[in-house]
């Protein structure tokens, strides 16, 4: 059987997605009456850090031990793939040792890499192209909250970084329309954006992007490795906070997401955040844990 890897959201068939997504909201149902049992007994997964993280390593950790399997933390320190050893080389080595492996990293090209040469099904907690393990949270999240997205609209205010990328798959995989905000200058890769087609929609105004929409989402101004960029990201970006007052042109029963973490009263209002009536954004993180043991379930069951 062919190995299975999750480089980008559409590595998987929208069906499968939605088995995903249906899977962790039972095992996070289960984990609260007791725990899954041990499916990933004698299990490792490697997780090989290239960008740190909070919730990837936590949730990605306490996922393994939780269902039973053991994890091994990898920074750039620990390998040789700091050291100038090839990526194919060291992909042909861990992949040997272990039996699934999670990579964050810059090039979205050192996982199609790692991947290509792995004997072992390879997931991408992040990269500067695609962050798909959070949208797997993000829909498990709506769905438990507004159920299926399917033909919502949505709108994605801010960088058009690995998130909003992201957004834009899910837009092809779960079918809702995709409303983006951001400045000139600013917009997501322009050949994920070709493919999605009419199905997303740029605009200038954040407000005429959140008008009528179902679930709004934002994100850092300045990702990881742009914080020279800072200065200028907050010139770029005036205008561009999510607040109760942008709020107020979705729907009324509309909900705000946020990866995290946030720098609060920059891209969102502290208030709006901390609002659980419209701000899901705790469950959002938490939702991490469980959609990704549901991903490495399937992996491992397909592998």
């Amino acid at each position: 059987m062919a190995i299975r890897h999750f480089l980008t959201l559409t590595d998987l068939s929208p069906e499968e997605l939605q088995a995903i997504v249906d899977r962790a909201i039972e095992m996070k149902a289960l984990h609260r009456q007791g725990g899954a049992g041990e499916p990933f007994r004698n299990k490792v997964l490697g997780m090989i850090f290239e960008k740190s993280s909070t919730r990837t390593r936590v949730s990605f950790e306490a996922g393994m031990a939780q269902l039973g399997g053991s994890s091994l933390f990898l920074s750039p320190r620990d390998t040789q793939l700091g050291r100038g050893e090839p990526i194919e080389d060291s992909a042909r080595v861990i992949s040997r040792m272990v039996d699934i492996v999670m990579i964050r990293t810059f090039g979205h090209n050192v996982v199609e890499r790692f991947a290509a040469h792995s004997q072992v099904p390879v997931i991408n907690a992040l990269t500067d192209t695609f962050h798909p393990c959070q949208l797997l949270a993000d829909i498990m999240t709506y769905q438990e909250h507004r159920g299926s997205p399917r033909g919502k609209v949505v709108a994605w205010v801010g960088d058009g970084n690995n998130m909003c990328n992201s957004y834009i798959n899910a837009a092809r995989m779960c079918d809702f329309t995709l409303h983006i905000a951001c400045p000139e200058g600013y917009e997501p890769d322009e050949d994920v954006l070709a493919a999605a087609g009419d199905r997303v929609k740029i605009f200038r105004n954040p407000k005429d992007a959140v008008s009528g929409t179902d679930w709004v989402a934002t994100d850092v101004w300045a990702s990881m490795g742009q914080e020279t960029e800072q200065k200028e990201r907050e010139k770029a970006f005036k205008g561009y906070l999510v607040d109760h007052p942008l709020m107020a042109h979705a729907n009324k029963d509309a909900i705000f997401m946020h990866c995290l973490p946030a720098h609060r009263d920059e891209e969102v209002s502290s208030e709006l955040l901390e609002d659980e009536s419209i701000s899901v954004v705790w469950d959002e993180a938490e939702n991490r844990l469980h959609a990704q043991k549901a991903l490495m379930e399937f992996l491992l069951e397909s592998h």
